[in-house]
């Protein structure tokens, strides 16, 4: 009998442990390896999704196109002042350095007229009382309260005719009596009734001046709107001649005439024809100065 040699099995079978041991710890290896993969430990590429059109905006929606500078809002009156005609702009009163209105001038119009209807305090503070009415041709495209504003503002000034102590002013409405009115017309209907008052204010064969008739101030669209010669060469504002032209013909109606200039180069007294010539003087609108009565010499005309 043959006794087996354990020293010699010994070593086979820790080998074939180890073996065994192996090939399970490569199979799990290979287990985890498969599941990190899947399990995202690498990045794992998705599908393309299908390309579907964006639905096109709203047409308020749509964004503005781009522009090389921003863009700028139109102040809030830009329109009323473009669609407004331009002989309404005319109507309000003017300061700054404008010497006359730009655009045309109508020269004819309905030949009637649109009287102011408010009653104004009394201007001036002793002296006659005499009330004036104010009237604005139809059709000529001015408004009737912005030019009595214009023409109270002016003989309401201490510079004008209520500043020498003589006299009070009073504005009336139309259907009230009143001594005298204070007219705004196209120059083709100032020329007829400048006409029929015994004044031709024609030159070159065009209605050109302002006038007075007996108990009408007549005062020419055209001068209102783009003043004279005389003015826009000093460069003296178009309110300014506004002034003057008022001044002028409402002292006609208050009996004073045509005067000189009374020294080279100093102020012309308001009775001066500034509309046509200066006579050596400057543009001044006012029948009062330095707090006094201002005048000129007497013409013969």
């Amino acid at each position: 009998m043959i006794t087996p040699d354990l020293s010699a099995r010994e070593p086979d079978r820790w080998r074939q442990w180890w073996l065994y041991l192996l090939s399970v710890a490569m199979v799990l290896l290979t287990v985890v390896s498969v599941v990190e993969y899947n399990t995202g430990r690498q990045p794992v590429a998705a599908a393309p999704l299908p390309s579907v059109a964006p639905a096109p905006l709203p047409a308020s929606a749509a964004p503005a196109p781009a522009t090389s500078a921003p863009a700028t809002s139109a102040p809030a009156d830009s329109a009323v002042a473009t669609s407004a005609p331009a002989t309404e702009q005319a109507s309000s009163l003017i300061d700054g350095d404008v010497l006359q209105l730009s655009g045309s001038v109508p020269t004819h119009a309905s030949g009637s007229f649109t009287y102011a209807t408010k009653r104004g305090t009394i201007m001036g503070t002793k002296g006659t009382l005499r009330r004036f009415r104010v009237a604005v041709e139809k059709g000529s495209g001015e408004d009737v309260d912005a030019f009595a504003d214009q023409v109270v503002s002016t003989l309401g000034d201490d510079r004008s005719w209520i500043g020498n102590g003589n006299l009070r002013l009073q504005m009336v409405g139309g259907s009230d009596s009143a001594d005298f009115t204070v007219y705004l017309a196209t120059r083709n209907t100032a020329g007829e009734m400048c006409q029929r008052g015994g004044t031709n204010i024609r030159i070159g064969g065009v209605p050109y001046t302002s006038c007075r008739t007996p108990g009408k101030a007549i005062i020419n669209l055209d001068r209102y709107r783009k003043s004279a010669t005389p003015y826009i060469e000093a460069k003296v504002p178009l309110a300014i001649y506004r002034n003057y032209v008022i001044n002028h013909e409402v002292g006609h109606e208050l009996g004073h005439h045509h005067e000189g200039c009374p020294k080279s180069g100093g102020p012309a007294p308001v009775m001066v024809q500034q509309t046509l010539t200066l006579r050596g003087c400057v543009p001044y609108a006012w029948p009062r100065r330095n707090d006094h009565s201002f005048s000129g010499p007497a013409l013969s005309r």
